[in-house]
C-alpha cells in the first residue's frame, strides 16, 4: 500500500505544474459558477461552514469555496500540488489552509468539519473504505460528504485514456502529458480497488459500510457541469452522503 501511495505521489508531483496552468483556467470560466452551485445545493445551512477539500490537488474547491466566504481547509499528499494550490488561491485572494497529508489518514479531531468534499480522488486510493471513514469521522453530525469522480478504469480499459487532453489555454482537461505518463496513469488507474467496482454503487455500500446515513448518487452531474467535456466512457458522477444528527 506505500508503495503504491509514493507512485500516485511521484507521479502527481510530475503532472502538478501543467495540471495547476488548466485549473486556474477554470477558475476564471463560467464553469466554476456550474461546479459551485452542485455544491452548495447540498452543503448543510447557510452560514460560513468548516469544509475540508480532500485530494486538494492546486486547491480549486478550496479557492471555490473561500470566494463564498467558507472557512476551508484543503489537504493533499503532493508537496508540489499544495504550493501550486497556495499560489493559485494568492492571485484569488483568498486564504485556504493547505496541508500535506493522506486522504486515508487525516489528522483531524473527530467532528471537525461540516462539510467534506472531493473531486476526482477516490480512483487514486490505495485503501477506499479507510478513507470513508475517515471522511466520515471528521464531519460533524448532520455533515455531508459531497464526492465528485467517474469509472476512469472504463476509460483506461477501452483506450480512451487521452479523451480529456487540453491545451494550456484550456479550462477543462489535460495538458503536458507524455506517452510515459499516458502509461503511468493507466497502470495507476487499473491497480487501485476502484477499478474492479462498479461506480458509483460501490461508493454506496462504503458509505453504508462506513456509518453514514443516507446517500445519493446522480449520474447526471458530469453532463450538468462539464457538458460536451463529460468523458462518454467515465461520466462524471456526483455521490453524497449524510452523517446522521445522533452520529
Amino acid at each position: 500500500m506505500v508503495e503504491k501511495e509514493e507512485r500516485v505521489r511521484r507521479y502527481w508531483t510530475a503532472r502538478a505544474h501543467d495540471f495547476g496552468t488548466v485549473r486556474k483556467n477554470e477558475l476564471r470560466d463560467e464553469i466554476s459558477g456550474r461546479w459551485t452551485a452542485e455544491i452548495c445545493a447540498r452543503v448543510p445551512g447557510d452560514g460560513p461552514l468548516d469544509i475540508l477539500d480532500v485530494g486538494t490537488g492546486t486547491g480549486y474547491f478550496a479557492i471555490l469555496l473561500s470566494r463564498l466566504g467558507h472557512r476551508l481547509t484543503g489537504v493533499d499528499l503532493t508537496a508540489s500540488m499544495l504550493e501550486e494550490a497556495r499560489q493559485a488561491a494568492g492571485a484569488e485572494g483568498v486564504a485556504p489552509v493547505f496541508r500535506l497529508m493522506d486522504a486515508q489518514a487525516l489528522d483531524f479531531p473527530d467532528g471537525s468539519f461540516d462539510a467534506v468534499v472531493t473531486r476526482n480522488l477516490t480512483w487514486t486510493l490505495p485503501n477506499p473504505e479507510k478513507a470513508y471513514r475517515e471522511w466520515f469521522r471528521v464531519l460533524r453530525p448532520g455533515g455531508v460528504l459531497i464526492n465528485f469522480d467517474a469509472d476512469y478504469a472504463r476509460n483506461v480499459r477501452n483506450g480512451n485514456q487521452k479523451a480529456s487532453a487540453t491545451t494550456a489555454s484550456g479550462v477543462y482537461g489535460h495538458v503536458g502529458v507524455t506517452p510515459e505518463l499516458s502509461r503511468e496513469n493507466a497502470e495507476i488507474t487499473l491497480s487501485m480497488p476502484a477499478a474492479d467496482h462498479e461506480r458509483p454503487a460501490w461508493d454506496g455500500e462504503l458509505a453504508e459500510k462506513t456509518g453514514f446515513a443516507a446517500w445519493e448518487a446522480d449520474l447526471t452531474a458530469g453532463a450538468r457541469i462539464l457538458r460536451e467535456r463529460d468523458l462518454s466512457d467515465a461520466p462524471l458522477f456526483l455521490f453524497a452522503a449524510v452523517k446522521g444528527p445522533n452520529n
